[in-house]
C-alpha cells in the first residue's frame, strides 16, 4: 500500500475481490476487472491512454522444452527498483508457443493534483 493519505495522486488500496493493489481512484479493477465504485463516473476513452505497451511471442524449438518466469520490474528516475512482480510462470514444449503483453494503463490526474514530496 502507498504511504500517501487517501485521496491524493497515486493513492492505493487493496481490491476487495483480488486483493491486487490498485489505485485509489479505479472505479473498476484492472486486474480481475471487478467494479468498485458504482457512484463513480465512468473514465472516458479520451482521458485514457497507454504510454507503454510491449508484446511478444516465444514458442519451443525441436531441442526441447523450457520454462519461463515473466517479471515484471518497475524502476524510478534514478533507475532504483521500486517495484518487482512475478506475474506467471509455466513451460513451453516443441509445439508449443505463448504471446506476452506488458502494457501501462493510465489516466490523466485531477487538475491541482499535488506532487508527493519525497524524502
Amino acid at each position: 500500500m502507498s504511504a500517501m493519505r487517501p485521496g491524493e495522486t497515486g493513492a492505493t488500496r487493496t481490491c476487495p475481490h483480488c486483493k491486487s493493489t490498485i489505485l485509489e481512484s479505479a472505479a473498476v479493477c484492472p486486474a480481475c476487472r471487478g467494479h468498485l465504485r458504482f457512484d463513480a463516473p465512468a473514465v472516458d476513452a479520451a482521458q485514457r491512454f497507454v504510454p507503454l505497451r510491449v508484446e511478444g511471442t516465444v514458442g519451443a524449438q525441436e531441442e526441447g522444452a523450457f520454462e519461463y518466469t515473466l517479471v515484471v520490474v518497475v524502476r524510478n528516475e534514478r533507475g532504483e527498483e521500486i517495484g518487482r512482480h512475478v506475474a506467471a510462470v509455466g513451460a513451453v514444449f516443441p509445439g508449443e508457443a505463448r504471446s506476452f503483453e506488458v502494457s501501462v494503463e493510465a489516466t490523466r490526474a485531477p487538475p491541482g493534483s499535488k506532487r508527493r514530496l519525497r524524502h
